[in-house]
């Protein structure tokens, strides 16, 4: 679905953004969302909190993760 019509940014992609451990503001600064008319923003505030509560991030990078012991 839309969520904001100005900038047409869908709520698969906010949530693809707050997914990927991004707030609000970070978001809102990539993609737009809420800066026009503001009739969107209390909708995306709402979808990236319930990403950010439904699915923790881990920040894990594989180059210089260390390897799991070998029992």
């Amino acid at each position: 679905m839309i969520v904001c019509v100005c900038h047409r940014i869908s709520d698969r992609e906010i949530a693809r953004q707050a997914h990927a451990g991004l707030s609000f503001d970070e978001i809102q600064l990539e993609l737009g969302v809420a800066t026009c008319c503001g009739q969107c923003e209390s909708c995306a505030r709402d979808l990236v909190a319930q990403c950010c509560a439904s699915e923790p991030v881990a920040a894990l990078n594989r180059e210089n993760a260390t390897p799991a012991a070998v029992v």
